[in-house]
């Protein structure tokens, strides 16, 4: 499993990649294979703002629907389009072409209060 060193990780499996103000957040390979075979991704298309540790959509797979979480506050830049037809993106490349969301984080600090890569490892167990 893939767990990249330039991202950020929450306890509920999302993933954030800063650059300067902006971040893209997704969820992670651990979190993808738990899921299995991702069928759809539920968003509100207004969505204009989320705010840390708070539910921002829904992400289905073939068995079980759960919750996304924002790892940090922020205005919504762009919901990631190719997910509507190809939600299937996040299982094959979920730190890639698979990403859900770019925002505006609020406080780019808040980032750094995030899990690393080796305590997100810790967490799942790898």
């Amino acid at each position: 499993m893939n767990f990249p060193e330039n991202l950020r990780y929450t306890k509920e499996h999302e993933w954030i990649k800063l650059e300067g103000n902006t971040g893209t957040i997704g969820i992670t390979d651990f979190a993808q294979s738990e899921l299995g075979d991702i069928v759809y991704v539920d968003i509100d298309p207004d969505l204009s703002e989320i705010t840390a540790g708070e539910s921002f959509g829904t992400i289905e797979a073939v068995k079980t629907v759960s919750d996304l979480y924002a790892p940090v506050s922020g205005k919504v830049l762009e919901i990631n389009p190719k997910l509507e037809d190809e939600p299937e993106l996040i299982n094959s490349d979920p730190y890639g072409e698979g990403w859900i969301l770019k925002v505006e984080v609020e406080n780019p600090d808040s980032v750094s209060e995030l899990l690393d890569s080796a305590a997100y490892k810790n967490l799942i167990g790898q």
